[in-house]
């Protein structure tokens, strides 16, 4: 057996912090007007604006503004036009210096910015957590470890892409810049191995995008 094919046997997938920072070095998901730039998932207003009004339709529905976690805010490109509607606004994502500059960029009394690692840290407390476009990216251990720490939100709103047509849910996939589309699967979290446990589930949004590329999805999970 050469070198070559022991490097390959021995291989291991790159730990999740150091993929997503290497989406970014390396503008994987395109390039846009800053050095951070996450994607047309973020940035097209076909996908953008539904989102941004149902959010806020949610968010304005409360007597008084809530508190809110942005689980994985990436450029902060839908997180600036959500703020302004919460009493609190804590926004995290896994790379660091990408929370350096969203902290440099976008400030305000009602608006935090955190770096942490969603499937090995201890999440910020909120009455709900929005999750947008990053369970799709992780393995199913990660996205397990992320699932057992979000019953602490009494509301979650979850935005996946998946396959349009039937599918089988839940195929596991290595961390980083793809998804479980490439395996024409997506997640469903009710089923196995997840079977997540929730109170009610409503959708808000369903998007199909062009050529058959899937359908971007955006449920409100309420926990208790």
């Amino acid at each position: 057996m050469t070198t070559k094919d022991n490097l390959k046997r021995t291989k291991r997938p790159w730990p999740t912090k150091a993929a997503m920072q290497q989406v970014y070095n390396n503008n994987l998901w395109g390039s846009g007007t800053s050095r951070f730039y996450s994607g047309e998932g973020s940035h097209h207003p076909d996908l953008v604006n539904p989102y941004i009004e149902v959010v806020k339709f949610f968010l304005n529905s409360f007597d008084y503004p809530i508190t809110v976690a942005d689980l994985g805010c990436g450029d902060f490109n839908i997180g600036k036009q959500l703020y302004n509607f919460t009493n609190k606004y804590i926004a995290v994502d896994i790379v660091p210096d990408l929370i350096r500059y969203n902290q440099e960029e976008f400030q305000a009394e009602n608006l935090e910015f955190y770096s942490l690692d969603l499937a090995k840290d201890n999440l910020p407390f909120a009455d709900c957590a929005l999750i947008r476009q990053v369970l799709q990216h992780i393995s199913n251990a990660e996205v397990q470890s992320i699932l057992d720490k979000l019953t602490v939100y009494k509301y979650i709103i979850i935005t996946e892409h998946i396959p349009k047509g039937s599918f089988i849910s839940n195929k596991d996939i290595i961390s980083g810049q793809g998804t479980r589309l490439k395996k024409q699967s997506g997640l469903n979290l009710l089923k196995a191995p997840f079977n997540w446990i929730v109170k009610e589930e409503t959708p808000l949004l369903s998007i199909p995008l062009d050529h058959d590329k899937g359908i971007i999805v955006t449920t409100l999970y309420k926990m208790f």
